[in-house]
């Protein structure tokens, strides 16, 4: 439950050198949003236990973004994701929850989103499909 850790970590992942500071905002609000859903998301999280991550991916695909979602996962070009899609896809209240933990409105924050979960994702799923396991052991790996 150590969202400000996930959010140093996503950051971390997305940041890579040169963004730190871009990095480190996205990786908040993803932070923040993953543990909105792991923390009482509504029953959104199939199968989340300490990686909410699969329910996130479950949410999407049910909101008819299955191609986008699959994309980021698979080996191939990410497609793209607008923040308003992302916000049909989400439960409002996760969607609240992680713009207030990040100080935007929701609008800014699904399409901070948007921006930054196509590379999460990718960079989380090396091998083609969402790893088990937690969460942050699995961003502690790929920061490696």
């Amino acid at each position: 439950m150590a969202g400000n850790d996930l959010g140093s970590l996503l950051g971390g992942l997305l940041g890579g050198g040169g963004k730190g500071g871009q990095g480190a905002g996205a990786g908040d609000i993803l932070g923040a949003l993953l543990g909105a859903l792991d923390g009482g998301g509504g029953g959104a999280q199939a199968g989340g236990g300490n990686n909410p991550l699969g329910g996130l991916m479950d949410m999407l695909t049910r909101s008819g973004l299955a191609d986008q979602a699959q994309s980021w996962i698979g080996t191939g070009e990410n497609q793209p994701v607008s923040g308003p899609q992302i916000a049909d896809a989400l439960p409002d209240d996760a969607l609240r929850k992680a713009a207030d933990q990040a100080g935007v409105s929701p609008e800014q924050a699904a399409d901070e989103i948007a921006r930054s979960l196509p590379q999460a994702v990718d960079r989380l799923s090396p091998g083609g499909s969402i790893p088990s396991g937690s969460l942050e052991d699995i961003i502690r790996a790929q920061n490696l």
